[in-house]
């Protein structure tokens, strides 16, 4: 059910936090506060500045992006414990495989990651509430052998599986400009798969999945459609936040025209700054300088 216009006005909203920083890994004690005080100040291009009102009256969900939950589940600048009185949280844990190495030195190596599911399901209440982000497929070369993250997945499959998690969101990476020109500086040696090439990668990803019952679904990259049962992904997603909501409280089902083309997520309000740099210098990243 799409909600019309007028009643979405009333409805209470989704916080995403945050697409554009690591704001739980990189800046917990600016969230905690912002939560604290009921309102974000976010700094978006030409130094614009927007005021977010965050008072748990007014938001539905809180979404979490991160590859370090560690200062949530400790408790770090009683994040968790701001963050508990919002009625409902959505939890995106990005785990590639490649944490620790050279393509993203300052995240946390796979085993560090994976082993902060358990208390992530104690604190969302239910695996439904985690998604796990494969997320980007990376190949590269290194003198005459080429590389990849992609058999990374065989050995975090069963584990997810082991926990309840199902619902895995998968890429490959984008090398935008900005990317290429970081890649050419350190002498990373990256290697673009043709479409054709993905597509059979992907295929492998879907087998290795059915066995561990995950649902592969893909982020905005819709040439991976009709691959097994691969799903187009919606990140944030209305219909589904509004039936994992303790409550079942209604939300906006309308499509982010914010986003990317191929992007299906539903509306919410981004509270990440531009000027909140991330520390992971991640070689992949369109945003990183």
């Amino acid at each position: 059910m799409v909600i019309s216009p007028d009643c979405q006005a009333a409805m209470k909203k989704v916080i995403s936090a945050s697409r554009r920083a690591d704001l739980v890994s990189s800046y917990p004690d600016w969230l905690a506060e912002s939560v604290r005080t009921g309102q974000a100040v976010v700094r978006g291009p030409r130094s614009r500045r927007t005021v977010v009102d965050l008072r748990p009256e007014s938001v539905h969900t809180v979404v979490l992006w991160s590859k370090n939950f560690l200062p949530l589940i400790e408790n770090r600048f009683r994040l968790r414990e701001a963050l508990s009185r919002y009625d409902h949280l959505y939890l995106h844990f990005t785990i590639t495989g490649m944490g620790g190495s050279f393509i993203e030195p300052g995240v946390l190596p796979p085993a560090q990651a994976s082993v902060q599911l358990a208390p992530l399901l104690e604190i969302t209440g239910s695996p439904e509430r985690i998604s796990v982000r494969f997320d980007p497929i990376v190949f590269w070369r290194e003198g005459k052998w080429v590389r990849t993250n992609l058999g990374y997945f065989e050995r975090l499959a069963p584990v997810l599986q082991s926990h309840g998690v199902r619902d895995v969101r998968i890429s490959f990476a984008q090398w935008y400009a900005k990317a290429r020109r970081r890649a050419s500086r350190g002498g990373f040696d990256f290697i673009d798969p043709t479409l054709e090439e993905k597509r059979a990668y992907a295929s492998e990803l879907v087998e290795t999945a059915r066995n561990s019952r995950l649902r592969i679904q893909a982020c905005s990259q819709d040439f991976l459609l009709g691959i097994g049962d691969i799903q187009p992904s919606s990140c944030i997603d209305g219909a589904l936040l509004r039936r994992l909501h303790p409550y079942g409280e209604a939300v906006s089902e309308a499509r982010d025209r914010s986003q990317r083309e191929e992007c299906r997520c539903t509306r919410s309000v981004e509270i990440g700054s531009y000027t909140q740099t991330c520390p992971h210098p991640c070689i992949y990243c369109y945003a990183c300088p």
